[in-house]
């Protein structure tokens, strides 16, 4: 079961960006400069200044309780004619509140910050950007038209003017004060960002979609990349059909073909990569060995392992064996054609060469329990389960070695109640209108299988229905869910009646139908797979079931 693309991966995949690592702050250097702070800390523990500095260092590398802890004994110390100080010191605990959610004590932070610096245009943006927060929409009009009186061309005051008059439903006037800011900037990729966030806030996701591809071709933006990203887990549709029209105005910039495979490719319509993917090696746009590495991955997926396999082999090749990655892609293809030893050893290559860990363990576990080693599986899950605790299908997995592998139902049960035990508190969230990220947590709490198999039909469909009445599904990845779990429900009581398991069957077969009419094309999932007893296994043997994909078969050509 896959999960949508996170926006940093996304980003530095399509721009090809090698992104600098933060320095850890266990590094020898930052260590050093902690132990002198702590010296003179101890020979003056009054030193206001010493603890800002240090503070500093602290929210650099992310420790903001810490870096809380030191600039409160800042403001603490500071002398009240240390005006400067205490207001760096004052924005600094409001940027540090920014982080921990606490907005109410960050606009008192920006506030304080703002009688020490009347003039300063940071404090006062931020109070404005805390107060709308907040929904204190009045107080920061106010604010925002203050920054553009001081400064008539200030983007920031606009945008600010903007995100409220949305939220006043003024959406004419959002759209002026963005227009205008567009006209000021428009050579500057940002600007077309902010209006991007702002017509996504009006629901123009078309709009926001045209904006972020020019904030792209204008400078490779990774941010309108990570935007990009997002809005397409939430409107698919919206922003295939923005990179179509921008290819066909410019039907030789590569780099809109890239994009659109990857999108595609992350939304299960693997088909339709693929074709991009081909189009950017056939027309001598680019060629690099992580394009035919993306193009196995498409072919796995499409079943198409002799090809997928020749692909990966050429990736491995053209990249000289150095790259993990490949080598898991490998592994994946011979897990799915029966060749356990072979991917293990496509395994202990792609470790050798830095892949990760996490990745390469959730094939490992695959292969294992195919080959009948359920052990090793299991201890690769209850391992993955104390290095990720959070992520429920680790927990599913688990349950489904133990209970089909080991036989031991009662071990099973406990882990399927942990999961619902674990995902209580989303059982009565509405999804609202475009939520597609509260969508996929959703889906990936697996609370619905998790009921299902610890004997609680009845939630578990009334888990599926809400998924579908409270979020819009564009790429039929929520369907396919349902379809999964109405398909198991036909199997997962063994006293169900036979008017029950042909209704829920015929449920699922809607269901895939309803996923399929989306362009879901994963025909591996749909067809082979079986991890976690997450499928449509039971139902495969149905008529409707192998009609569906005739009917749909150009998803997969």
């Amino acid at each position: 079961m896959k999960k949508f693309l996170t926006a940093a991966f996304a980003a530095a995949s399509i721009a090809s960006i090698s992104a600098q690592g933060q320095q850890s702050i266990d590094n020898p250097m930052t260590q050093a400069m902690l132990d002198v702070y702590a010296k003179e800390l101890e020979a003056n523990p009054k030193d206001a200044d010493i603890y800002f500095r240090r503070a500093n260092e602290y929210y650099k590398f992310n420790q903001y309780l810490r870096a809380l802890a030191d600039v409160d004994k800042t403001l603490e110390h500071a002398p009240s004619a240390n005006r400067d100080l205490r207001f760096q010191a004052y924005m600094l605990r409001a940027d540090i509140y920014q982080m921990l959610n606490k907005h109410r004590e960050a606009l008192a932070d920006f506030s304080e910050a703002l009688k020490l610096d009347p003039a300063s245009f940071m404090a006062l943006y931020q109070k404005a950007n805390e107060e709308y927060e907040l929904g204190d929409y009045s107080a920061a009009k106010s604010d925002y038209t203050r920054l553009r009186a001081a400064n008539p061309r200030s983007v920031e005051a606009l945008t600010g003017l903007a995100r409220v008059a949305v939220k006043e439903n003024n959406l004419g006037l959002a759209s002026e004060y963005m227009d205008g800011a567009v006209e000021m900037m428009s050579a500057d990729s940002d600007i077309y960002i902010r209006r991007a966030s702002v017509r996504r806030m009006q629901g123009n996701n078309t709009g926001a979609v045209e904006d972020l591809l020019m904030a792209i071709s204008i400078d490779n933006n990774t941010r309108a990349f990570q935007e990009l990203i997002d809005i397409a887990n939430v409107d698919y549709p919206a922003v295939i059909t923005g990179l179509s029209t921008s290819i066909s105005y410019a039907p030789q910039q590569g780099m809109l073909y890239y994009i659109r495979a990857f999108i595609a490719q992350a939304h299960d319509h693997y088909a339709a990569a693929l074709a991009d993917y081909r189009k950017l090696i056939d027309q001598n746009m680019y060629e690099y060995a992580g394009l035919y590495n993306s193009m196995a991955q498409c072919q796995l997926a499409l079943c198409r392992y002799p090809q997928a396999l020749d692909n990966v082999d050429h990736a491995i090749t053209m990249d000289g064996g150095a790259n993990g990655e490949f080598f898991a892609t490998k592994a994946r293809i011979l897990y799915a054609q029966g060749k356990n030893e072979e991917a293990l050893k496509a395994l202990k290559d792609a470790s050798s060469r830095g892949y990760s860990a996490a990745s390469i363990h959730e094939i490992e576990a695959l292969v294992d329990y195919a080959a009948g080693q359920f052990e090793q599986a299991n201890d690769i899950y209850a391992s993955m389960i104390i290095d990720q605790p959070d992520v429920m299908r680790n927990y599913i997995y688990r349950a489904w070695v133990v209970a089909d592998g080991l036989r031991q139902q009662a071990n099973a049960q406990t882990i399927y109640n942990r999961v619902v035990s674990m995902t209580a508190a989303d059982e009565n969230t509405d999804g609202g209108n475009d939520t597609a990220k509260s969508a996929l947590a959703a889906i990936q709490s697996y609370r619905g299988f998790a009921l299902l198999f610890s004997g609680d039909r009845e939630g578990a469909l009334a888990w599926a229905s809400a998924l579908r009445r409270d979020y819009r599904d564009t790429d039929g990845y929520l369907n396919f869910v349902i379809a999964c779990l109405y398909a198991q429900a036909t199997v997962a009581d063994p006293s169900i009646s036979a008017s029950e398991k042909s209704d829920l069957t015929a449920q699922a077969i809607k269901s895939l139908e309803r996923a399929l009419q989306l362009g879901y094309g994963n025909l591996y999932e749909i067809s082979k797979a079986d991890t976690g007893r997450v499928s449509l296994a039971p139902i495969r043997n149905d008529s409707h079931f192998n009609a569906l994909l005739v009917r749909y078969s150009h998803l997969f050509e």
